[in-house]
């Protein structure tokens, strides 16, 4: 790998070197992503990139960025030629947590890998049981339950649960996420037994006419 790229940009031209669709053989770039994210030098250019960003880059951080029920999500790079994506995900204080998705057994519309660069939270991955007309989880199984610390490597597939109820103060985690491959996600709440379908604002665009 060329070291005379800074880290991000090492990450990005393996990945759009691929030679593959990502989104077809994630497992593959799972395997990149944790060998590239053992270098030291990452959680330096993140700090450089976030004390002085480029009016570019503070475009991006400012356009895609968005606030969850349980942390801030970041946006570093999301170039729509690019079939992926950059975050950072900095977790809040347990006490201002709010109940919702986040914190629910959940899945993604996208594949992603994440590596944690501070702090450190509880991850549990689950089995799922589904309703066969509604789609809608109507069950859960807790499969493993991992503390992970700091330098923690892991990957979600799309249709793959999981859950992160506890998370240390001044926890931060980076992400590189596939594009989208299903047009939505489910989740389950384990107290009150219900299952909900999330369905993105830009999928149901060409619906809203029609329901004026």
């Amino acid at each position: 790998m060329l070291t005379r790229l800074s880290p991000l940009n090492q990450l990005a031209a393996r990945l759009r070197a691929a030679g593959f669709p990502l989104e077809q053989d994630w497992r593959t770039v799972d395997v990149w992503f944790r060998e590239w994210a053992s270098q030291t030098a990452l959680r330096e250019e993140l700090r450089s990139l976030l004390r002085t960003p480029s009016p570019e880059n503070t475009a991006v951080l400012l356009r895609g960025s968005r606030e969850t029920t349980t942390h801030f999500a970041w946006c570093l790079r999301d170039d729509p030629h690019e079939p992926f994506s950059f975050w950072l995900h900095e977790y809040k204080p347990q006490e201002d947590w709010r109940e919702g998705y986040a914190d629910s057994v959940h899945n993604h519309r996208y594949h992603f890998c994440t590596t944690i660069l501070r702090g450190n939270y509880l991850h549990e991955r689950y089995s799922t049981t589904c309703d066969r007309d509604s789609g809608l989880i109507t069950s859960a199984q807790l499969r493993r339950r991992t503390l992970c610390q700091a330098g923690a490597c892991s990957v979600m597939l799309a249709d793959e649960f999981h859950r992160i109820p506890e998370a240390g103060d001044g926890t931060m985690t980076f992400l590189v996420k596939s594009r989208p491959v299903t047009i939505s996600s489910l989740s389950y709440d384990p107290g009150t037994g219900i299952g909900h379908r999330h369905v993105p604002v830009e999928v149901r665009l060409g619906e809203l006419a029609d329901r004026l």
